[in-house]
């Protein structure tokens, strides 16, 4: 373990700790590019939300003609935002419609997101990343598959 070695640093203590999110800055380079395609950052603050990931969750399970991919619908940060170091909210993009907030991106990830971002706007002309939706103990968590748009 090196000097800078905490690993909790940036977490937002306002949270239950069961959801305040998951991701590690050591999983990205300088670049702020995943290391892998099995990157994901797990959404923090998705507790209230519960009703809409159940609702999304289910409609994707229902659908048997579509694909099933769903994407963020993430806004760019304001220049107010940016100086008051608000949290990044999420959306959902199903395909059909954009759902309601489903979470935040955690503390100390938000450059990697925004980076990611820009990225994607220069280069695919979308600036949306992939998610998936899992239930683990009955709680609906939402995963930016972030390895995915490398």
């Amino acid at each position: 373990m090196g000097i800078f070695g905490n690993k909790r640093r940036g977490t937002d203590a306002s949270l239950p700790k069961s959801d305040r999110g998951m991701g590690h800055f050591d999983d990205y380079g300088f670049d702020l590019r995943a290391r892998n395609k099995n990157i994901t950052i797990v959404l923090a603050g998705s507790d209230p939300y519960q009703d809409e990931l159940r609702a999304i969750a289910e409609s994707a399970a229902s659908a048997d003609s579509g694909d099933g991919k769903m994407e963020t619908a993430i806004s760019p940060r304001s220049i107010e935002q940016e100086r008051t170091d608000e949290a990044i909210v999420v959306r959902l993009f199903t395909g059909r419609r954009v759902s309601g907030p489903v979470g935040s991106v955690p503390r100390g990830l938000e450059s990697v997101v925004d980076e990611t971002l820009r990225r994607l706007d220069d280069t695919v002309g979308k600036a949306r990343i992939p998610v998936r939706i899992v239930r683990k103990s009955g709680v609906y968590r939402v995963e930016l598959l972030i390895g995915a748009v490398r």
